[in-house]
């Protein structure tokens, strides 16, 4: 690799040579960009160099416009107007000489043009599209340099619109009999993935073809794709572990060409991908991390100690073995490589060790121990980016026992800091650690004076609103209650007491919100007193007008008395004429209130209600002004993101040519006059513009999603714990009262009159042991990741309570692992054609937890066929600790000689055996227990049907049934749920699925859990997927009503399809195979267009418009549901490939 890089270096002189005599390999002395540079090396000040580039730029545009001007000078003109752009000077008027240089000049004139164009334009700039056809040309060039710049080119900006036009070209490309036109094919794919994934996935197994190809740098460009595929579903990618650690092992092995070499270290960036990529599929899969073992032992073996690159691979390795399924002979080693790294004395390793270390310590959290005086000498080191890494580490390991020492290290950072970044991201670590492992109420409000105080006002503003929440939604204790808002009043009291004006205007919003609220529980507390205090927040210079509006609220809640009302009445009087509406406003509101105590006790109660406050996220009581707007001609409201969209896309590039952009107005226009029936002829300008309305009536109304507020972290705990804590060196807090202090101090001195001063190395012992008390026992995090539900402090009131206890326990995923082969294709010919291996596909069922308490239903009745233990082969349980709960094999062997199906087929209901229905699929099978489904097909809705066969003598009892999915929305459809199904007996439950979430394919998980017996309960989880095309029917409209509808739609998609030709019109055939296949409606067909119309269960429209253009068929979906036409164009794809 080296070597390619001291060419490059070489040959780049001549490549920007702009002497007349050719090869020449140095800037010539007469050349007018040898000038430039020199004239501006020699300036001394920046005036001077505006000045220059000015006149250049001047000079620039006069010859650029000049008609006389030559290719090859425009060339030399490009050159000086890129070193005037890269130094920060705008050269606009240059921008359309590029895109003509790009398609008029020779090839190195076209380079430049390229050059110029990708660093002038980005993928938004309305220039751009200028530049298409020139890549179209250039694609189907034979000449090798004109395909590689326009592959480039398309690989680093392209218009997501024109996709389309240029991916078949692209795709051809990767049969290239070029190597480096494939791999830039790929690359050009790769960009097109990110941008624009719906668009490449039919060509997901050219992937594959790109993996198993001969030249190791389309191999490599390939990785791109694959590890943004496995971040986003590693589940679907399981077959090719085995292919990524056969290419690791080789890369390893030094069977890869020289010229990947880097400092003697094989291909190292190709490694690190490689290693990335097996840790995500090895995450939680004992099968695949098997199949990594060998490879990542020879990875740590053969990367020394030598160089940075091999540092990076080292850390890669030891991320990716805390990552896997844990092999105890791979942890030792990788915890040697991590103290190497910690104990370094270089700062670059020693940094990398503690970032190490911070990644592993959450799975092991004993590795910390073998290091503790190492970080306890970083918390001292005089780099900042060291001291603020073990912080870091120290956040990842703090309990109920160490918190104390952990968060006084974190604020005497804080006190020293100036980096805002650290004071931000520190103060939220701080508040987090003291909300959950806070030893006492006193603790906790003296740390969150100090974070309030120390932060200031760049905090997150979600620290003081979760510390408020925690106080006014109060604990599951009363007392606890009291005594937290008690000592929080009696803090903030003898703060104002002292130096208000010292303290940021957040904590003096915190204040005031907590005396105004609370003040009242401090009984000897007069109300005028506080009122008093605030009052002289008011007249302080630096208080903001937010403060003072915070400040006069709390003084409405507390304006009681003849004082009092004496107090309010004065402050009421001189901000009833301020400028500000706001505090005008309150000052009316305090003045009202304050004389009239009977309102105040309405408005303001100190005591809130038994019923928590209901609040109308839709906003509805607004839907009758909103539609009287919309009719008197308003514009209908879009959310902020589809806003910010529009106007990122408001150029954006349609594949329809001389488009008409119309009003929204258009849609109440009779459409029979118009030449197209779709009136897509005319609107094609309209993607993205048009709003979201309803198609029902023509009715438009405001349909706002609700909204969840989220004040802060959740768990706090109410009961208190008995805390050991070693001996501790206190340091006072600055923000206590005068009393509080002076008891501090002398109990401080009481505790250190006997002790003589330790030596610096106890000092760090006794740190040492303090901050990492508790970690030897710490039970909370093992080496699997899995944490357990760590006790806190505090813990907020329930909202609610679970209706189902059988579904509350947590399941793991369990591990099913099938030895098979790859295609062909893969590695066939990969790196060394001499090497040959099987590979294995592993895969493992994930599913989340279902929700609980949902209803279970439907009859149960007897099986005439007899069950037999052979039913259960095949099963692949795992159970988990005592509880009984097991995640079971979701696809059990059947006995292929027992007609099962049949059998369960025949206790469907009346009302659904006549309907189509799915093939009965085996879920899961424990014990005695079978668990089976399918889902029946109706008009307006689909049903879900679970079986549960009870194969045992005795019967089942206690059966509770949970179902719930992230995509759909699940209904039971009964009213008296089975709990009991007695011998060889089945119960029948249906459910109704109708999607919220539109996506490719749907899940739904549940849980089912019962008792036999004389035996502890048991459960089982589950899952059942299905195609979104289950949820699509027939959308019947007329012409001019998809017009209509059309228009009110704003997400679409586009995509190239393939065209059917089954002897007769092939608009025709591939319109009837998707009528046939997918449920849609043909709404008509005119020519070489075709209209199509569908719904997704529940009423959830889209609409497909077809035109026939160069062989292909362009599609075109319209839907009000954002991810609908994604999903939508997949499955015709998928439809029209299976034909």
């Amino acid at each position: 690799m080296s070597d390619v890089v001291e060419k490059t270096l070489t040959a780049l002189p001549s490549l920007l040579s702009l002497d007349s005599q050719p090869g020449s390999a140095k800037l010539s002395s007469t050349s007018k960009l040898g000038n430039l540079i020199r004239g501006i090396t020699e300036l001394t000040s920046k005036h001077e160099e505006e000045k220059l580039i000015q006149r250049e730029l001047a000079s620039i545009k006069e010859q650029v416009s000049s008609p006389s001007t030559s290719m090859r000078q425009m060339k030399e003109l490009m050159v000086r107007a890129i070193y005037c752009e890269s130094l920060g000077y705008e050269a606009s008027f240059s921008y359309i000489h590029a895109i003509k240089l790009a398609q008029q000049g020779t090839v190195l004139e076209k380079r430049v043009g390229y050059l110029a164009v990708s660093l002038f334009l980005n993928e938004s700039h309305e220039l751009l599209l200028l530049l298409v056809n020139t890549v179209l040309k250039d694609l189907q060039s034979t000449n090798l340099i004109e395909v590689c710049m326009a592959l480039t080119v398309v690989s680093q900006m392209f218009p997501k619109d024109m996709i389309p036009a240029i991916l078949p070209l692209v795709e051809e490309k990767l049969n290239h009999p070029k190597e480096i036109i494939r791999r830039k094919a790929v690359l050009a794919l790769y960009k097109f993935y990110l941008i624009a994934p719906n668009q490449v996935q039919h060509i997901h197994n050219k992937f594959r073809k790109a993996l198993c190809d001969k030249d190791p740098g389309v191999m490599t460009a390939s990785l791109h794709i694959y590890l943004q595929m496995i971040q986003e579903n590693p589940e679907g990618y399981k077959d090719l572990t085995a292919s990524f650690v056969t290419i690791l092992r080789q890369v390893v092995g030094g069977k890869l060409p020289m010229d990947f070499n880097y400092h003697s270290v094989p291909a190292p960036w190709l490694q690190i991908q490689l290693l990335r990529i097996l840790s995500l599929l090895g995450k939680n899969d004992q099968s695949a991390s098997e199949i990594m073992y060998e490879v990542l032992d020879e990875s740590l073996r053969r990367a020394e100690m030598n160089h940075n690159i091999t540092y990076a691979i080292l850390y890669e390795c030891v991320k990716c073995i805390y990552t896997i399924h844990p092999k105890s002979e791979l942890l030792e080693k990788a915890a040697k490589c991590i103290g190497n790294f910690v104990l370094s004395p270089k700062i670059n390793l020693k940094y990398l060790g503690l970032k190490a270390l911070t990644y592993v310590v959450q799975q092991d959290p004993k590795l910390a121990l073998q290091h503790q005086m190492t970080i306890i000498e970083c918390l001292d080191h005089p780099d900042l980016i060291i001291k603020r890494e073990t912080l870091e580490l120290l956040f990842r390991i703090t309990n109920a026992q160490n918190v104390v020492v952990i968060v006084e290290k974190m604020l005497e950072f804080l006190h020293n800091s100036t980096d805002d970044y650290s004071t931000i991201d520190l103060v939220g670590k701080v508040a987090e650690l003291a909300e959950k492992y806070a030893p006492d109420n006193e603790w906790f409000i003296e740390t969150m004076n100090t974070v309030f105080s120390v932060g200031g006002d760049m905090m997150q503003p979600d620290i003081p609103n979760s510390f408020l929440k925690l106080l006014s939604e109060g604990f599951d204790s009363v007392e606890e209650d009291r005594k937290l808002r008690l000592f929080a009043v009696d803090s903030y009291v003898s703060l104002l007491q002292g130096e208000p004006g010292k303290l940021p205007q957040r904590f003096l919003q915190v204040i005031s919100w907590v005396l105004g609220d609370y003040s009242h529980l401090r009984e000897e507390l007069e109300p005028t007193t506080v009122l008093r205090l605030l009052a002289k927040l008011l007249d302080m210079k630096q208080t903001s007008s937010e403060t003072k509006s915070w400040v006069l609220m709390a003084m409405t809640k507390l304006c009681e008395g003849g004082a009092g009302v004496c107090v309010a009445q004065e402050v009421s009087e001189t901000y009833s004429s301020s400028m500000d509406t706001v505090l005008r406003q309150r000052a009316q509101e305090l003045q009202h209130l304050s004389q009239d105590s009977g309102l105040r006790a309405r408005v303001l109660p100190r005591e809130p209600g038994p019923e928590p406050l209901e609040v109308d996220s839709s906003l509805s009581f607004l839907d009758g002004f909103v539609s009287e707007a919309l009719a008197a001609g308003a514009a209908p409201y879009k959310p902020p993101h589809q806003r910010q969209e529009e106007l990122a896309q408001a150029k954006a590039l349609t594949l329809e040519p001389y488009g008409l952009s119309l009003p929204i107005s258009m849609s109440s226009c009779s459409i029979a006059d118009r030449q197209s029936p779709t009136l897509l002829s005319m609107s094609s300008g309209l993607s993205g513009d048009s709003t979201d309305l309803s198609h029902k009536g023509g009715s438009t109304t405001l349909k706002l999603d609700g909204v969840k507020r989220v004040w802060g972290r959740e768990g706090y705990l109410a009961r208190r714990e008995a805390v050991e804590e070693a001996a501790q060196v206190e340091e006072p807090s600055p923000l206590r009262s005068p009393s509080q202090q002076a008891e501090a101090d002398s109990s401080h001195t009481q505790m250190l009159t006997p002790t003589l001063t330790p030596e610096p190395g106890q000092e760090k012992q006794l740190l040492a042991s303090s901050l990492f008390f508790g970690l030897s026992s710490q039970s909370s995090v093992c080496l699997m990741g899995k944490s357990e539900p760590m006790l806190q402090r505090f813990k907020r009131k329930a909202k609610g309570q679970g209706s189902s206890s059988g579904a509350t326990e947590q399941i793991s995923n369990s591990l099913v692992s099938t030895p098979s082969t790859v295609d062909n294709l893969l590695c066939n010919n990969l790196l060394d054609s001499n090497l040959t291996s099987e590979l294995a596909v592993s895969s493992s069922k994930q599913t989340s937890e279902p929700s609980q308490g949902l209803n279970t239903a439907n009859g149960a009745c007897d099986v005439e066929a007899d069950l037999t233990d052979s039913d259960l082969k095949g099963s692949n349980l795992s159970l988990i600790g005592d509880n009984g709960v097991v995640a079971a094999d979701p696809a059990p062997r059947e006995d292929p000689d027992r007609p099962k199906d049949l059998c369960l087929s025949s206790h469907l209901p009346a009302e659904l055996s006549e309907l189509c229905h799915s093939e009965i699929t085996p879920l899961c099978t424990l014990q005695s227990l079978d668990l089976s489904a399918c889902h029946v097909q109706k008009e307006d809705s689909l049903v879900l049907v679970i079986f549960i066969t009870n194969s045992s003598d005795s019967a089942i009892q206690q059966i509770q049934l949970g179902l719930d999915s992230e995509q759909l929305e699940v209904s039971c459809l009964s009213d008296s749920p089975v709990e009991d199904v007695r011998s060889h007996g089945v119960a029948l439950y249906q459910y109704a699925l109708s999607v919220k979430r539109p996506s490719v394919h749907v899940e739904v998980v549940g849980m089912v859990s019962y008792q036999l017996p004389i035996e502890t309960p048991h459960a089982v989880q589950f899952s059942y997927k299905l195609p979104l095309t289950s949820f699509i029917r027939p959308l019947t409209v007329s012409t001019e009503e998809y017009g209509t509808m059309w228009l009110a739609f704003s997400h679409d998609t586009k995509q190239n399809l393939t065209l059917i030709s089954d002897g007769q019109e092939p608009l025709t055939a591939t319109l009837n195979v998707l009528k046939r296949k997918l449920q849609l409606h043909v709404v008509e067909i005119i020519g070489i267009e075709g209209i199509l119309a569908c719904r997704l269960l529940q009423d959830q429209p889209c609409l497909m418009h077809c035109r026939v253009h160069a062989g292909t068929l362009a599609v075109w979906l319209r839907s009000p549901v954002p991810d609908l036409p994604d999903c939508l164009i997949y499955h015709c794809q998928r439809a029209l490939q299976e034909h």
